[in-house]
Parts: C-alpha cells; structure tokens; sequence
C-alpha cells in the first residue's frame, strides 16, 4: 500500500469519527444555551454576540466550506473577496430567514450545506473540468452557497420561538458573533494553511485533501437525510 493511499485512508477515519462524535449536536445547542435562549426575554446583545460565535467556531459544516474555498486562495485580496461574498450571503438569508419567519426543514438545507462541501472539494479537484467540460463561476456559487448557509443558520434559531421583544437587535448580535466566529476560524485556518504551504506536501496531498473534503460532505449529506427520513 502506497504511503499516499494510506494517509488517505488515515485523513477518512479521522473525519468518520469527527463525525460521530459530534452526529448528536447536528441540529442543536448545548444545554446552558438551550436554557438561555428558552428563558431569554428583551434584548441580550453580548450573550447573543457569544452564542454566534459560538456557533460557527463548532458549526464544522461552515468550517468544512471555509477551508475548500481558501485552499487554493494564495493573495489576501483574493480570500477577502471570496470571504466576503460568502459573509454577504450567510448574513443576509439568516436575517431574511428569522425576520420574514421562513421555516426551512433543517435536515433539508444541512444536507444542502453538506453539498456545499462536496461542491468545493470536487471543484478544488479540478472536477468540473474534467467530468463536464465546464468550469462554474466559484464568485457566483460561494455567494449561492453562503444563502443556504445563513438559512441553516436561521432554522437553529427560529427553533427557539424567541420572543419580538428585543428581536431585531439580538439577531443582529447574533449575527456579528458569527462573524467574529468566522474571523477567529479563518484566522486560524490561514495561520495552519500558510505554514503546510511552505513544504512541498502541500500540493503533493491536495488530492488527498480535497478528497477527504469531498468524504466528508457526502457524510454531512447522509447524515442528515437519515435523520430527515427517521424524524
């Protein structure tokens, strides 16, 4: 077995038990935000600010997307454009969702994320390319995506029936905790990405990589149809 194949197989059990370990939190919070949120009455921005950051610092399926979409992303202005569309579009359908009140199955639009996931792996492969002969605009499709991920982000708090008074501004709070959640992740992510791209194993296991990224979507994916078909 070549030492390619078997760090493969290494990087795949180590995302399945990722994954299981953390399987029962898919669709919630932890308990000590489940009871503040329940008992939450008028605005609360600090506690609201943390629950977003929170939120997207464990939201490993946002996480997941973050790291396809910068793998390739070498010049600064370059991760700031696309991470910004992808902020533009997460904040703008988790407002829409909680303010219009649009209820979207949860396990539904996760499993929509998850093909988030699969998307930019198989694109970071050069899959487009290769299988139909046609690249998609990634500026377009990461915007698209980031929609879909704010609506994910919206269903974890219209589960909670907040009360209107002092909605508007704990959802905005919300949403800047997020933001800071996404910007600490990032930072880390570049921090980790920038280091491994000074050795020359960082290409040689892009394939592996983004392969492993794919593996892990498609868990995403069968995860949260199971649950969609069980509950």
């Amino acid at each position: 077995m070549s030492k390619t194949v078997k760090h493969s197989l290494q990087l795949l059990l180590i995302i399945s038990g990722f994954f299981a370990s953390f399987s029962l939190l898919a669709h919630g919070v932890d308990d000590a935000t489940k009871q503040f949120l329940e008992a939450n009455q008028g605005a609360a921005i600090f506690p609201f600010i943390y629950i977003g950051a929170k939120h997207m610092l464990t939201g490993y399926d946002h996480l997941l997307f973050l790291v396809g979409v910068v793998f390739f992303l070498f010049r600064s202005k370059d991760v700031l454009l696309y991470v910004s569309l992808f902020t533009l579009g997460h904040s703008l359908t988790l407002l829409y969702g909680v303010f219009s009140n649009i209820e979207i199955n949860p396990y539904i639009i996760d499993a929509i994320i998850g093909l988030s996931v699969v998307y930019k792996g198989f694109d970071n492969l050069g899959g487009f390319k290769r299988v139909f002969n046609y690249q998609p605009n990634t500026k377009i499709a990461v915007t698209i995506f980031g929609l879909f991920h704010g609506f994910g982000l919206a269903t974890k708090i219209q589960e909670f029936q907040l009360p209107s008074n002092g909605l508007i501004s704990n959802i905005i709070s919300f949403n800047i905790g997020v933001e800071i959640g996404q910007f600490l992740a990032l930072g880390l992510v570049l921090i980790i990405l920038n280091f491994w791209r000074r050795h020359s194993s960082y290409l040689n296991f892009a394939t592996v990589t983004n392969t492993a990224l794919m593996s892990a979507g498609f868990m995403l994916i069968g995860l949260q149809l199971t649950g969609y078909f069980i509950n």
